[in-house]
């Protein structure tokens, strides 16, 4: 299964720097640049040709509209100009050739990483990424103790040269005989469904296409016996009108060996225009799982079928019920039944736990078993339940704390004795905690038999791990599946601080530095956040790369903003919709913070973020251009007038708002960056940076952004926009083109706070 908001986040400074943006590549290089273009690209210029639109009586102006043209032949000659800029820009500095020749040094000593582990017929599947390859492969292995018996079923780098197909997700099938690849070409997300046969890595002929796209991702979920699997389908050929052709998502079954044009419907016609799918099949077999989210805000509905084809609704959108996981038959209650347990967060903005029997599948019968926390003034009093793993007789609950992680394990214990002796109704209780490092995130938590699971555990300066959980004594055993990094941070230090937002909420931040820093104001820094969707900022291991920025003197920060579920969806909703601001305004705290407590000086501080991050990125410098010295951004909105009439855009309404609503189109209008450039302004250097294939975030965003700062601030810092041919959202993104992406950045960061790099 593939969640699209599980992409959506370049969350840290180390992901962001591995999943975005390549080397950029000239853009209609074959054909003359048309003089006006090519002429007002040297002189910081881009031709204005205005027209104008009005909100609810509000006239608003747009010089740049014609940017978003991607079909003009004038628009991407204005790109490829641009792009040679930039390029004249990176080519001229002396630090970039080192930069990248010491940041392969780096990816070429880093160990292989396993993510996206899954436990199917008593073996384990996972995506395998060794560096120095382009593109991680599909393997399998028989346990998390024998990484020799790992075997390759596919792998992308054989099958293009280029690294230019990736996989965007994999289910293997119940006996494990096959397992299903959604695979695209150039981070576009536009995936087909592949099916390989296990054992022998063979492809077979069935190819399904258009299983996932970036509006609502995609999902799959085989069939008990193996003949074939549900999967989540876009409209195909002239089912909708071409302005429909990403929206509308439905679940079809496909029986192995059959054309794809004849799979059968099996629901979704009542689902939302946003509809996004996952699907889930119980362990048995015996039921099949939808959750149907409405667009990116948050809302779930769920529905089950059972074995007949008999379709229940379990929930609607407004229930609160935002994730609904199948446990496993037996357990200590001993009936033989599959029960399903609901993380709630109705009247529980910080979560709880219900269990729910699939025999009467009514939410009004379902039982609480974990309650949510006090909500107290310590900070662990304020733990919000963010996910969870049920297994058999166990339930792992994993709580976020305004960032790092924690793991709760319950149990079921026969309840008190009655007057004739015997035990009541089992209860759940919970057993204890497993032991994790301070300041540690868990990324992966995988069921594999028993009460037993495997979780990835990792922190800012440690790579990941996977550890086996005993579930008697929950306690951590190291496996042989753990990263390794060729720097060591033995001398960094973590230090969780906290800023005072506008409105008195403190923000946690997470200082990473040298021990022994002195505060003196002097050291550059490079602050990054995120703040949307209740996708949360954990804690994650910095890499390799980060290495070059502290022992160059610098600090890195990263900042939990309201807008994710960092302490619940109050945390949440707090930073969305008409409240988006808070979440810039949390951002610009935590750079004053760094500032008045001398870690930094506004001519030494830097920001970085991407997609929603970029959004923070484009309102942080219109609204404190004189706080921040350098900006990169990646991926970012920047038009939230224009957003919601991209397709993805229109999933973005439930978390953003739309300019349809008075209400919320003056909240958009507050701070849409585009609209807060102001002519005259100095502002600080910025490095955009696009992809032409991202169908998350139009490229055109970054193109009219670019070309409004330009105008407004013509002589000042540079101002640069980066597109590339070869990626979308960052998502798929060859190893190559990320080494060249990677070593703009850094040159560019390093240029711009005069850091010397050697």
């Amino acid at each position: 299964m593939h969640s699209k908001r599980s992409f959506f986040v370049l969350p840290c400074f180390f992901l962001i720097a591995l999943a975005t943006f390549p080397q950029s590549r000239t853009i209609g290089a074959q054909q003359p640049i048309h003089p006006e273009i090519l002429s007002a690209q040297n002189l910081s210029e881009t031709p204005r040709r205005p027209v104008s639109d009005e909100y609810h009586g509000v006239k608003v102006g747009d010089d740049y509209r014609w940017l978003e043209d991607w079909d003009d032949p004038a628009v991407k000659q204005w790109s490829a100009a641009e792009n040679a800029r930039t390029r004249e820009y990176f080519d001229h500095l002396s630090s970039r050739a080192p930069i990248k020749e010491r940041l392969l040094q780096l990816v070429s000593a880093s160990g292989p990483s396993y993510y996206r582990v899954q436990f199917r017929a008593g073996k384990l599947f996972a995506m395998k990424y060794q560096p120095p390859q382009q593109q991680p492969k599909l393997v399998t292995l028989r346990s998390a103790d024998d990484p020799a018996s790992e075997k390759v079923i596919f792998d992308p780098n054989t099958a293009s040269g280029k690294g230019s197909a990736s996989i965007d997700f994999f289910v293997p099938s119940f006996g494990g005989k096959y397992v299903a690849a959604a695979i695209s070409e150039n981070g576009s997300e536009d995936s087909a469904a592949h099916i390989f046969e296990v054992e022998t890595g063979r492809e077979l002929s069935d190819t399904v296409p258009r299983v996932n796209f970036a509006t609502a991702g995609g999902s799959i979920a085989w069939k008990a016996d193996s003949s074939g699997f549900y999967y989540t389908r876009y409209p195909q050929g002239k089912e909708r009108p071409s302005e429909d052709a990403n929206f509308y998502q439905q679940v079809y079954f496909h029986k192995l060996g059959t054309d794809p044009k004849d799979d059968t419907y099996v629901i979704g016609k009542e689902f939302p225009r946003i509809a996004e799918i996952e699907l889930h099949t119980s362990v048995d077999g015996r039921w099949l799982l939808a959750s149907v989210e409405n667009g990116d805000g948050g809302q779930f509905a769920y529905y089950v079928m059972d074995l007949d084809g008999h379709w229940t609704q379990i929930t609607h959108f407004e229930d609160g019920i935002v994730s609904a996981k199948f446990g496993t038959a037996g357990g200590q209650a001993g009936n033989g039944e599959v029960p399903l347990f609901l993380l709630s967060r109705k009247d529980a903005p910080r979560g709880q736990i219900l269990r729910l029997s699939l025999s009467h599948p009514d939410l009004a019968q379902a039982k609480l078993i974990v309650p949510q926390t006090s909500g107290g003034p310590a900070e662990s009093d304020r733990a919000s339940i963010e996910d969870f793993t049920a297994t058999y007789g166990r339930l792992y609950v994993l709580d976020i704390i305004g960032g790092p992680s924690r793991v709760r394990v319950f149990g079921q214990k026969p309840g008190p004795r009655g007057q004739d002796g015997q035990g009541g109704p089992p209860a759940w209780t919970q057993l204890g905690e497993v032991t994790l490092p301070p300041v540690s995130s868990v990324y992966g938590r995988v069921a594999i038999g028993g009460g037993d699971v495997l979780l990835n555990i990792t922190s800012y300066l440690e790579p990941p791990v996977w550890y086996r959980i005993d579930a008697e004594t929950l306690k951590p055993q190291r496996t042989a599946l753990f990263e390794t990094s060729p720097v060591s941070y033995a001398d960094t230090e973590v230090v969780r601080a906290f800023a005072t937002s506008k409105d008195g909420t403190k923000i946690p931040l997470n200082i990473i530095q040298k021990k022994g820093t002195q505060l003196d104001g002097s050291h550059p820094a490079l602050l990054t956040g995120y703040g949307g969707y209740g996708i949360s900022e954990t804690p994650g291991f910095i890499g390799p790369f980060t290495r070059l920025w502290l022992d160059h003197g610098g600090i890195f920060v990263d900042v939990n903003l309201r807008g994710g579920a960092d302490y619940g969806e109050e945390w949440h909703k707090a930073g969305s919709l008409t409240h988006k601001q808070n979440v810039f305004d949390d951002f610009i705290a935590s750079g004053q913070y760094l500032v008045d407590q001398k870690y930094t000086s506004p001519a030494h501080l830097a920001i970085i973020g991407g997609s929603n991050g970029g959004l923070l990125m484009g309102a942080a410098l219109t609204q404190r251009p004189d706080l921040f010295r350098a900006v990169v951004s990646f991926v970012g909105i920047y038009d939230m007038l224009r957003v919601e009439l991209d397709p993805n855009g229109a999933f973005n309404v439930t978390e953003f708002g739309t300019v349809k609503d008075p209400e919320q189109f003056q909240a958009l209008y507050a701070y849409s960056p585009y609209h807060h450039v102001k002519d005259g302004t100095k502002y600080p250097a910025i490095l955009m940076l696009t992809g032409e294939n991202d169908h998350r975030v139009n490229p055109m965003q970054s193109r009219k952004m670019i070309a409004r700062l330009q105008a407004a601030d013509p002589n000042g810092r540079p101002i640069l926009l980066r597109t590339t041919a070869a990626a979308g959202h960052g998502i798929g993104t060859a190893l190559d083109e990320e080494i060249e992406q990677q070593a703009d950045v850094f040159s560019f960061l390093f240029d711009q706070l005069g850091m010397d790099f050697k």
